[in-house]
Order: C-alpha cells, then sequence, then structure tokens
C-alpha cells in the first residue's frame, strides 16, 4: 500500500501536468495521436509529456515574423549515464545533426548530447536513428530520473571510477520508464536489441521495499503519476566533484576498502539550483549527507528515497515540487526517518570523506592499463565547423578511423579513451588539420573553466543571452583583470539566461543570471571547486556596464586577497558589505591618473564571427584587432 501525501497537500488541488500525466495512459496520449498528424507542433498537453520522451518544443525566436506563426522546432536530448557516447552512436549523431538538425551537437552539463533544430515531421526518424545506434532519449527530459552522471575520468587503474560508473548505469536502468509507450511511438513497438538488464537490477526493480512498490501497475517504481518534478542522481567517487555532486537530489559517493573492493555507499540528498526572480520562495540549495549504506542495500535505498519524494513531494506547486524542499520544510532528521521507513531499517553513519575538488580531465593522459585518454575542450559544449574551426569534422574524422568510444562530461567537454599509444601522434595531426587544440594550458582559463546554457534564440525560458554572448563577457573579464595587473587570475564563471539554473551558475565564483533583455543578476562567492553556493551580489546588471560594475571588485581581491586565495573564497570570506563599502567610494583611474571611462560598440553578429576567427588564427585579442582596423582606417580618411 503506498503512502498518501500528508494532508496539506493531499487537500490541495493537484498541478495541471499532474491530470496530463494521469490521462495520458503512461505517457501515450496525445503524443502517439499528435505524432501521425501533418502539422508544424504539439497541442500543451502533448508537449508536457514529449518531455519525458526526451524533446522540448522550442520556437526560433530569431526566425519569428509578426503575424505569421512561431518557427516550431524540436531539441532532442540523449540520455547517456555517465556519459558514455559508444562510437556507433557519435556518428548517428553527427549524422542526424545534418539531416534532420542545425548542423551542430551540444554537449550538456549532464552528460549527453542536445540535437537543436529538429522539425516535427522528422522527430520520429530522429528518434529511432538514436535507438537503432545504441542510444536512447527516454528520461533524458520530464517528471523522472534524468541522465545518471558519474566522472568521467577512465581510470582503469582506480577500481573505484569502475564502481562509479557500473552503479551509474545500473541506477538508470532500475529508475528507467517501464511503460512501453517509447518504443511503440517512435519504434513501431520493436524494442532495440540492448544489453540484457542486470538480474540484481530487475530484482531490484520488483521487491516491496515497505511500499517502495506501486502493485498491479506499468510503473511499479514511478506509478500513474511518476514524479513531482525531475529528479537528478550522480554517482561519484572520494574526493572527485566533476559531477557537481552538491546540485544533485541524490549522490552516492563509492565506499572501497584498502583491497579496492566496493564496500558501499554515502549518500548525499536535496541539492537543486531551479529558482524564479523575484519568488524569495524558490532558492538553490546544497545537498545534505544523508548515511551510509552497504552495497547490497543502494538499490533499496534510492527506491527508499525515490518514493519519499514520490508520495511526499509537492504535486500542487511545481515551483516548490523539488526535492530539496521536501527536505528543507522538513529537515534532514524527519526525511531520514521517512526514508527508513522505505528502506525498513536503520540508515548507518556517514563515512568520513576527503575534501572534494574540481577536475576536468583535460589533455592527454594515462588511463592506468598502457593506454591513453584525451580530454578535449568544447567552448559551451557547441560541436560545430566554424571557418577555420572544424571541430565537428574532427570528432567525427578520429571516431571513423580509430573507433574510440567517448565520455561526456558534465562541464560540457569530451574524452576519447581507450587510446592505444601509437595513435596519439595521427589523432593530433587530425586536430591540428582542423585547428582544434589538445593541449589545455594553451586555453584562456576564463574560458576553459566556464559554462553557458544555449538560452536565446530556441530556449522558451530564456530571458536574454547567454551562450552566444559569454565569449564577448569573459574577453573583456580578461581585459579588465589585465588592465588592473590580474594577468594570470581566473576564476569559475557560469551564465545562464533565465534563473532556472542549467549552467548551474550558483555554484560558480562569478555568474550571471538573465534577468531582462541584456541585463543579468550577479552571483559571487561560489567556491572553485563548486562546494559552496553563490550569493546574489547585485539584482540587475546591464552588460554595457560591465567593466564599471566589476573594477572595484577586482581591485578590491587584488589589495585585500590572501595569499593564493581564490577569487570565490575572497568574495565569501570578505563579506558584500565590504566590497559594496569599498566599490562606493573607488574611483576609477587611467594609467596617467586621469578619469577613464569605456565605450561600447555593437557589432553584427556575423562581423563578431569573422573578428572572433581571424583574432583565434592570429593569436591576438579582438580588441587589438579592432584597434588595428580602425587606426588604419582613420589614417586612410586623413
Amino acid at each position: 500500500m503506498v503512502k498518501s501525501a500528508p494532508s496539506p497537500i493531499a487537500s490541495r488541488k493537484p498541478s495541471k501536468v499532474e491530470g496530463i500525466k494521469e490521462n495520458s495512459n503512461f505517457l501515450r496520449e496525445p503524443v502517439a495521436t499528435e505524432i501521425l498528424e501533418d502539422t508544424t507542433h504539439f497541442t500543451e498537453n502533448a508537449v508536457q509529456l514529449l518531455k519525458f520522451h526526451g524533446s522540448y518544443q522550442q520556437d526560433n525566436r530569431d526566425n519569428r515574423t509578426k503575424g505569421q506563426e512561431k518557427d516550431y522546432q524540436f531539441m532532442l536530448r540523449t540520455k547517456n549515464p555517465g556519459g558514455l557516447v559508444p562510437p556507433q552512436l557519435y556518428l548517428a549523431l553527427d549524422k542526424i545533426a545534418d539531416e534532420y538538425g542545425n548542423h551542430t551537437l551540444r554537449a550538456t552539463t549532464r552528460q549527453g548530447f542536445q540535437l537543436h533544430g529538429i522539425l516535427k515531421k522528422n522527430l520520429k526518424a530522429a528518434i529511432a536513428a538514436i535507438v537503432n545506434n545504441l542510444g536512447s532519449t527516454l528520461g533524458a527530459c520530464g517528471d523522472i530520473n534524468r541522465n545518471v552522471m558519474a566522472p568521467p575520468a577512465p581510470f582503469k587503474n582506480r577500481p573505484e571510477y569502475q564502481y562509479a560508473w557500473e552503479y551509474a548505469q545500473n541506477i538508470a536502468d532500475l529508475l528507467s520508464p517501464q511503460s512501453g509507450a517509447y518504443y511503440e511511438i517512435w519504434l513501431d513497438g520493436e524494442k532495440a536489441i540492448s544489453a540484457e538488464e542486470n538480474p540484481e537490477v530487475k530484482a531490484a526493480r520488483q521487491r516491496n521495499g515497505n511500499g517502495t512498490i506501486i502493485h498491479d501497475n506499468e510503473e511499479p517504481i514511478y506509478g500513474t503519476h511518476y514524479m513531482p518534478r525531475k529528479f537528478k542522481i550522480c554517482v561519484t567517487v572520494p574526493g572527485d566533484n566533476s559531477v557537481d555532486l552538491y546540485s544533485q537530489d541524490l549522490t552516492l559517493v563509492v565506499i572501497t576498502n584498502k583491497k579496492g573492493q566496493l564496500e558501499g555507499f554515502n549518500i548525499f540528498a536535496g541539492g537543486g539550483l531551479g529558482r524564479t526572480h523575484g519568488k524569495e520562495e524558490t532558492f538553490a540549495r546544497l545537498a545534505d549527507p544523508i548515511g551510509y549504506v552497504a552495497k547490497d542495500d543502494v538499490y533499496d535505498i534510492v527506491k527508499a528515497i525515490v518514493a519519499t519524494q514520490r508520495d511526499y513531494g509537492d504535486r500542487t506547486d511545481r515551483r516548490h515540487a523539488r526535492l530539496k524542499y521536501l527536505i528543507n520544510d522538513w529537515g534532514v532528521d524527519k526525511f531520514r526517518t521517512q526514508v527508513e521507513e522505505y528502506f525498513g531499517k536503520p540508515v548507518e553513519a556517514f563515512k568520513p570523506l576527503p575534501e572534494f575538488k574540481y577536475h576536468d580531465f583535460l589533455g592527454w593522459n594515462e588511463q592506468g592499463d598502457g593506454k591513453l585518454f584525451l580530454g578535449i575542450s568544447i567552448e559551451n559544449g557547441r560541436v560545430k565547423d566554424e571557418g577555420s574551426f572544424q571541430l565537428k569534422t574532427a570528432l567525427r574524422e578520429i571516431v571513423e578511423q580509430f573507433n574510440l568510444p567517448i565520455r561526456l562530461t558534465s562541464n560540457q567537454n569530451l574524452i576519447f579513451y581507450d587510446i592505444e599509444p601509437d595513435s596519439k601522434q595521427a589523432i593530433q595531426e587530425i586536430l591540428s588539420r582542423y585547428g582544434v587544440g589538445d593541449d589545455p594550458s594553451k586555453i584562456e582559463p576564463l574560458v576553459r573553466y566556464a559554462m553557458a546554457c544555449p538560452a536565446l534564440p530556441t530556449c522558451g525560458l530564456a530571458i536574454t543571452e547567454s551562450e552566444r554572448a559569454i565569449p564577448g563577457i569573459l574577453e573583456r573579464v580578461r581585459a579588465l583583470l589585465n588592465k588592473i595587473g590580474l594577468q594570470s587570475e581566473h576564476f569559475v564563471v557560469r551564465m545562464t539566461g533565465c534563473p532556472n539554473g542549467c549552467a548551474r551558475p550558483y555554484l560558480a565564483e562569478l555568474a550571471f543570471v538573465g534577468s531582462a533583455p541584456e541585463s543579468y543578476q550577479v552571483w559571487l562567492g561560489g567556491s572553485p571547486n563548486q562546494t559552496r553556493l553563490a550569493q546574489p551580489y547585485t539584482e540587475k546588471l546591464h552588460h554595457n556596464d560591465l567593466e564599471s560594475f566589476l573594477e572595484p571588485i577586482f581591485v578590491y581581491f587584488k589589495k585585500s586577497r590572501k595569499s593564493k586565495e581564490s577569487f570565490g573564497d575572497f568574495c565569501d570570506r570578505i563579506g558584500f558589505d565590504a566590497i559594496r563599502e569599498f566599490a562606493s567610494t573607488y574611483e576609477p583611474q587611467a594609467a596617467n591618473g586621469a578619469n577613464k571611462s569605456r565605450h561600447r560598440v555593437n557589432l553584427k553578429e556575423e562581423v563578431y564571427s569573422k573578428l572572433k576567427e581571424v583574432a583565434e588564427s592570429q593569436g591576438k585579442p579582438m580588441t587589438q584587432l579592432v584597434t588595428e582596423a580602425l587606426e588604419a582606417y582613420f589614417q586612410n580618411l586623413s
């Protein structure tokens, strides 16, 4: 018997989406009917269900014409537990992007790929091609467990990393929807050939842990209404925060003995970053330590936590529906008690852990078995060919020639692994031929550690630019740091076009969160290792005022930091009152002592792209190229 939600929630009217799920026949209708119709888009009800199948309906606002229908297109998101992309799947995605999409792939912050620009008439063919090439989009979006993350580093001599991969896959399988809707709609009922499911996982899905299972239901774990909202899980190893573990609904940390054998898992729960401007009841939150379980109990504890959120999460107010709000409202002790009721026994005490650090694993590395792996930086996750920079072609050629598996990272990068040492030179030659670097020391550090969400023109939630804006923002930040004598300084910068937090800005040292057209809320004080929340410093900064706003903060940082103190740690230690006091009396001075103002000039998108391409090919800042060109122009005038 499944426990009902407490009376205050049970007595309130469920949200509209709850009704859509209830009436969908387990995610079938109206998607199954509307995919057969000769229209450019789905109805509102179908759009809500389409998310469970891995797709968002979008409108390209760049192509919007007054009085005409929206420019409807679809984003597809793949589900790749632990970031695994087999070579066959990668080549299929590359082809789908060209045949049906906008000729680009986008690595996500949850270790999957997104395809943009797909038309409704091509959606079924695109999904079928993904499934028939060892991939899936099922559960990549929607009120369900999303892609299960794990550290992407393929260390073959460190068993804890292999355990993280194994259990990320197993938990993804455990919580995968059991409804046949996905295969009925997109593959005409033919389930793709896949590896045999782990018998332990299959048994765990049916095992009733004091109310975790809903009997005689097509979805034994989720039930008719699935989860109140999305549910995010990661598996990591002690000390490795390459997965932003504190931002997850549920994190499992692999615990091994001295012989490297798996003993169990530490559990964190209640992280989440989505929020809404002006709604103080919505907030970013770090996950709390809950306890420890032995390895034999891991699937049952996962089910117990999922069942607690399933049965007690808020289904009336979707802004208050994530697990973080349940734990915040209840407190950790009450939450643990309820989980233990489903689990059937007490959770053990949390095991000691080392400090977590962020790693990006870029460049060439030994993987511990004589082979190599190569981490390639993908700026903002966008795999594309543009001018002399031919990343998409380079990656395709490497996969075709060497048949290498891929692990995507949570920082929108990509790792090739199982590379034979004698293949290294040939791979380097391919990358060099297409203008792609393999040496992370040559990447501008601000760019290396930055992330941005796609935002405009396709995301319906975007208030302002993000992916298209951040290259120019980072260049201006670098120029400002150079101006005040902080040439070697860098920190974690993240940018989003809205407050929902898809690029995890609330864990950054400096974050720009879209708050109005061309304007951003600014957050400061996160940790370089993403283990502490940033805080909102100002509500609305127009991008034209970036330099005058940041200069006094950076100058104060230069004057008052401790030895080797990072920017985020400085802002957290010194406090915003002290920063504001310093900034209020700060007077910017030029090199000659005179007041200096900075002027802004806007460029057309195609001019900016060409300028960036030339600057990269010549190894010069764009500002320098523009200055040189204008000086030559003015000389010709005279």
